[in-house]
């Protein structure tokens, strides 16, 4: 008896261990200038991360971004991660991107170093943020430059939403009201 009671609690364990998140507290990445972007440091704020491309139609986004980092920086983080997967419209170098976001659209909200979102060599950040699996709350797959991720407070995915919908949206506004 004692060996089917050691036999159930080692299958439940191992059920806890397969169904249990990663944090996105956990993760690692860099900012724009490759220095460690420590996502710990954002507890009780909500995150928005959003791949961003210099030569996209949805590029005027980047103002919006810039406006709602502003005015909501007591309750939000905007981190842009730039990629080039989508029609080749992130050509240039980290710091080519970052010169075209502080002249052209004035950002000083973060960015991330350069990354896949998609694919083969899909960034750990992006595969937490697309994985039910990891982040415990959908799968999604990025569609496009400019697609929105929103996370909460807690650290918990709440919503993703696609180019189309502004930063300025109520739909990701009325959270930081």
């Amino acid at each position: 008896m004692k060996f089917l009671d050691n036999l159930k609690f080692a299958k439940s364990k191992s059920d806890n261990e397969m169904s249990s998140t990663l944090s996105i507290y956990e993760l690692k990445i860099n900012d724009i200038k490759g220095s460690k972007i420590d996502l710990e440091n954002f507890k009780g704020k909500y995150i928005l991360f959003v791949n961003v491309a210099s030569e996209c139609g949805f590029t005027s986004q980047y103002a919006e971004l810039q406006k709602l980092h502003e005015k909501y920086q007591d309750k939000l983080v905007v981190i842009g991660s730039p990629c080039n997967q989508f029609g080749g419209q992130e050509p240039g170098n980290e710091d080519q991107i970052q010169t075209f976001c502080e002249l052209n659209f004035g950002v000083t909200f973060l960015l991330t170093e350069k990354l896949a979102v998609k694919g083969t060599g899909q960034h750990p950040l992006y595969q937490w943020l697309t994985e039910k699996a990891k982040n415990g709350k959908m799968s999604s797959s990025v569609k496009w430059n400019f697609q929105k991720y929103l996370v909460d407070d807690k650290g918990e995915l709440m919503d993703v939403f696609y180019s189309i919908t502004k930063p300025s949206s109520t739909k990701i506004t009325k959270h930081f009201k």
